[in-house]
């Protein structure tokens, strides 16, 4: 993904130029504007497929086709065997009866960004609201361009305008960039809001299979068994809900500290500076701006406040859980999986850990960045419990939030269990 356009990158992002590399008019883009939230989806959706239907070295126009319907037909039989496979050996029923997409990239975007929403939204609030809330609709405030002189929050107006279209464009961004990456719908520990489906990119999967020199149907089954078991995961809503509480709760928990912001921003405002209001108002008209210089992943790295630290530990002490869960599993299917199930696994394992620069800044921005320690004690844990309890003695984790293992449980799966005994006695 090194060729694509990067707006989270060190050299910043200049709006105009960003819009017209991916063929959307500015001008048009402003005067949907009074799309209300503090993220314009309408952006993001257009973003999202411009950047989805990119080559990977940022040259030329990439094919997206809509599924073959026998390929489809194919991989969900396939799905379908592994989710059986899956429900014999968990018990978790709910594997059963998930529902299966075979989608093509820009599919898989309207399903991430969708299940994304709380805690985009989320975010975009908090780093939008230093630029003012409750402004009157973008295109009203343009009206009178001497407005700019009787109104010294004009500029705050404007930015707090802007700020939905640029928390859109960074939406559809990452939606897109990952679009490229993505198997299925759970290969990053994503907080989706939305109930669990079974999304599969089948022309990711193809090329996948190409680049490992790998069989499309143990792939398939493979990759199918996986997803299938953190899809049950997510079917219990209690899980669903506490991955998005906490990514919610981390990024609210940024501090918008004054001397950041205005070192982050402040050739953006001279930009805006420079320019006379009458001036500043016909570019913004004809869909032309300063371009905006802002290294997100520099931003959100200094707006880091400690009281997100106990919140980032949940989350990596959950995400531990759900992945520990998800590899003993897997081993607990071992050759059933299909033939080369080992070398498949190591090729989906590397697929994970090299996800390039989208995934690494989900990662920071929603505090989903795990440690490769805190896997190998979640699967060490889970290994642990099915030793001694089985894999029924394992599945109570599901049962509620206060059946997660501490941190020192964690470590230590005989704590665990003898917790849980005496509150099944009570």
């Amino acid at each position: 993904m090194d060729g694509l356009p990067d707006p989270f990158g060190p050299e910043g992002f200049d709006a105009t130029q960003f819009f017209a590399q991916h063929g959307l008019d500015l001008s048009q883009v402003l005067g949907i504007f009074n799309a209300a939230g503090p993220v314009n989806w309408e952006v993001a959706r257009q973003v999202a497929e411009s950047i989805c239907l990119t080559n990977q070295d940022g040259e030329g126009a990439l094919d997206d086709p809509d599924v073959d319907s026998a390929r489809a037909e194919r991989l969900a039989t396939i799905v379908q065997a592994a989710q059986t496979n899956v429900a014999a050996t968990t018990g978790l029923a709910e594997s059963a009866a998930l529902e299966v997409q075979c989608v093509n990239r820009r599919g898989w975007t309207v399903v991430t960004l969708d299940g994304l929403k709380p805690v985009l939204e989320a975010l975009a609030s908090r780093m939008a609201s230093p630029f003012g809330a409750g402004t009157q609709p973008f295109g009203m405030q343009l009206d009178d361009p001497s407005a700019i002189d009787d109104d010294p929050d004009m500029l705050a107006g404007i930015m707090s305008a802007l700020a939905p279209v640029l928390f859109g464009v960074q939406a559809g961004s990452l939606s897109g960039l990952l679009a490229h990456h993505a198997l299925g719908q759970y290969d990053l520990p994503l907080p989706l809001a939305a109930p669990p489906k079974l999304a599969f990119v089948v022309a990711n999967i193809e090329q996948f299979a190409r680049d490992w020199d790998l069989e499309f149907d143990d792939l398939a089954f493979a990759l199918a068994s996986r997803e299938v078991v953190h899809a049950a995961q997510r079917s219990v809503p209690w899980v669903r809900e506490r991955l998005v509480r906490l990514a919610t709760e981390y990024v609210s928990g940024y501090e918008l500290r004054p001397d950041v912001l205005e070192d982050q921003f402040s050739e953006t405002f001279s930009a805006f500076d420079d320019i006379e209001p009458e001036s500043l108002i016909a570019k913004l008209q004809a869909g032309e701006m300063p371009a905006i210089d802002i290294d997100a992943t520099e931003l959100l790295a200094h707006l880091r406040t400690p009281a997100q630290e106990p919140i980032l530990a949940e989350l990596q002490r959950f995400g531990a859980v759900l992945g520990g869960y998800a590899d003993a599993v897997i081993d607990m299917l071992g050759t059933r999986v299909g033939p080369g199930g080992s070398r498949i696994e190591e090729a989906l394992r590397r697929h994970r850990v090299e996800c390039g620069a989208a995934t690494e800044f989900v990662d920071l921005m929603l505090g989903l960045k795990i440690d490769r320690t805190y896997y190998d004690k979640g699967r060490a844990f889970c290994q642990g419990v099915i030793d001694r309890a089985g894999i029924d003695g394992l599945n109570r984790v599901w049962e509620r939030e206060s059946m997660l293992p501490t941190e020192n449980e964690l470590d230590a799966p005989g704590l665990w269990l003898a917790r849980i005994e005496l509150d099944l006695d009570d």
